[in-house]
């Protein structure tokens, strides 16, 4: 078994490795589109099979869901959903920013037990902040706990669906653009610097992490049904709220809409 402290060093020496060297150093070549406007680069290809194989090496036949191997086999994400206990790796959140040289990018991983993010890690190289979790032990922010916080009056609410840009909730204000990687986006609700935010892109190698940060803050991520989040659902929308009572007062009028 990995330590906390472990696998956060994990997350530091690859992205010293592989990923900061290639920031804003990118070749044509080292940049493919997956599909369409998704695009993958070398960085993130590299970084991952380094990550997925120390996990796996400390936790033999533990199930490891990164994003660039569920690109290559989907049937890793089949097998997330139906299993309890799995890691989930993002080797860069926010690819699209970092080969655009935004500083606004993350690595980040993510550790599920019983179906329940139970641990979770995310490191923004070029900010140099690092965000881990254990549930029911709090959140920290480079070894700093995080405080449950009263959110902002009016609420800001944020959204990576471009589609839903400027749409207004009814009592609240209109939404406006996340910052593109939910490893930015979710440490950024933790802090204090905006109060809510909106997903249609639901994949738990971006979720698993943020979710329990917010969570062991005192908010709440979820559906517009209510139902908390699931791990291994692909139910979509999601909602990250700063307080519970926020979630339930927003989710409403974003059904709305």
């Amino acid at each position: 078994m990995m330590q906390t402290e472990e696998i956060l060093a994990l997350l530091q020496e690859v992205g010293e490795q592989v990923v900061t060297p290639r920031f804003r150093a990118l070749s044509a070549d080292q940049v493919m589109e997956k599909n369409p406007g998704d695009l993958v680069t070398v960085a993130d290809r590299e970084a991952e099979v380094l990550i997925t194989a120390r996990l796996q090496a400390a936790y033999p036949g533990m199930l490891v869901v990164g994003e660039e191997a569920v690109a290559g086999d989907p049937s890793l994400l089949t097998a997330a959903r139906t299993t309890q206990d799995f890691f989930t790796v993002d080797p860069i959140d926010g690819t699209k920013n970092f080969v655009h040289g935004s500083i606004d990018h993350a690595m980040m991983i993510g550790e599920v037990r019983g179906g329940q993010p139970v641990r979770a890690w995310i490191w923004q190289p070029e900010h140099h902040a690092a965000y881990v979790a254990e549930r029911g032990a709090g959140a920290y922010r480079d070894g700093q706990r995080l405080e449950p916080r009263i959110p902002q009056e009016p609420a800001d609410g944020r959204t990576s669906d471009r589609a839903m840009i400027g749409r207004t909730p009814a009592g609240f204000e209109p939404l406006s653009l996340t910052w593109v990687s939910c490893g930015i986006d979710y440490p950024k609700l933790a802090v204090g610097e905006c109060d809510y935010l909106l997903y249609r892109s639901v994949m738990p190698w971006d979720h698993v992490p943020g979710a329990l940060i917010v969570a062991e803050v005192g908010g709440a991520v979820g559906y517009l049904d209510g139902g908390a989040y699931d791990a291994g659902s692909l139910a979509k929308p999601l909602l990250a709220a700063a307080t519970q009572e926020l979630f339930e007062s927003v989710r409403g009028p974003l059904l709305g809409l």
